[in-house]
């Protein structure tokens, strides 16, 4: 009998597969089984409404794609009112991914957030631009992470998951700049900037000209980066980036990923977190294995330590 339970940032989970945010709505329930998942992650939400970037919003490219969404918003009191509910229906716990632009901001999202019926935990997009840094996110400075996190901190005690950028070059100091302030868990990874050119029309493929790049093709870069991560610090790591395989979840575990998140998969294939989930059990049955937890962090490296400056 295989065990996939488990517990991640303070909350405790069936199972370690849950939709990475933006990539999840209530309409995936005509799909699939709810209820199988680890937990429930939401599209970012923010205090205030907000319409978004300029179409066009999405692209696609080899092995992934574009997106430059920019976090539409119905508000947080629509979302109170009118999406939670819909998920207390169901057993896995409900994580609301929140943004906002400065500290402040974010602390009162969460705090409100805390009050609701069925809100299990809060994961923090610090991916999105910060006011108070000229615009530049949040997650690329372990010192502007130190301070949202510890606002955030200050503000709720749920289970607090933050979510890091990629878009940095010291993503091992920002994970630890997040844990000393409070953070329960890190999500490894958002997306990577990235552009298309449309070369018929000579314009960018998207209305905001660069986006998040996300699917396969971005795996190796978030591997490496959960990788760094985990050695890092000593709470638990979720990994996002690239994901549509049980194959795909493992490598991540054994670079330390205690959990993961599946996003553009399920574009491509709406039953892709099922797929996933179904692909685990296989694997730990025909490895032996009652859990998957020995498997984090158990990569047999060589032995040779990777450069600071890389961390």
């Amino acid at each position: 009998m295989v065990d996939l339970s488990l517990d991640v940032g303070g909350l405790r989970l069936s199972n370690p597969v849950m939709p990475a945010s933006g990539t999840f709505a209530e309409g995936l329930g005509h799909t699939i089984d709810l209820n199988r998942l680890g937990a429930f992650v939401t599209k970012t939400i923010t205090h205030e409404k907000r319409t978004g970037n300029p179409v066009p919003r999405v692209a696609e490219v080899h092995s992934g794609m574009l997106n430059a969404i920019g976090i539409p918003s119905k508000g947080s009191e629509y979302f109170i009112r009118e999406t939670v509910p819909f998920y207390r229906r169901y057993a896995p716990p409900l994580v609301v991914s929140i943004s906002a632009p400065s500290s402040d901001g974010f602390a009162r999202l969460a705090a409100e957030l805390s009050q609701v019926e069925g809100v299990a935990g809060i994961e923090a997009n610090i991916s999105c631009p910060n006011i108070e840094e000229d615009g530049k996110a949040f997650a690329m400075h372990a010192r502007s992470t130190a301070a949202v996190v510890k606002a955030l901190r200050a503000s709720t005690s749920l289970p607090l998951w933050v979510k890091l950028t990629p878009n940095t070059g010291e993503i091992a100091n920002v994970a630890r700049a997040a844990q000393e302030e409070g953070a329960d868990a890190l999500v490894v990874a958002n997306t990577i900037l990235g552009m298309a050119i449309d070369i018929e029309t000579r314009r960018p493929k998207l209305g905001n000209v660069m986006g998040g790049m996300s699917g396969p093709a971005v795996k190796p870069i978030v591997v490496r980066m959960v990788y760094q991560c985990h050695r890092a610090v000593s709470i638990p790591v979720i990994g996002c980036g690239g994901i549509s395989t049980a194959e795909d979840a493992i490598e991540f575990m054994l670079a330390g990923a205690r959990a993961v998140q599946v996003g553009t998969a399920t574009f491509v294939r709406p039953t892709a977190m099922i797929d996933v989930l179904d692909g685990l059990v296989r694997y730990c049955q025909r490895h032996g294995l009652p859990n998957l937890q020995g498997l984090v962090g158990a990569v047999e490296d060589t032995g040779f330590e990777p450069f600071e400056a890389m961390a």
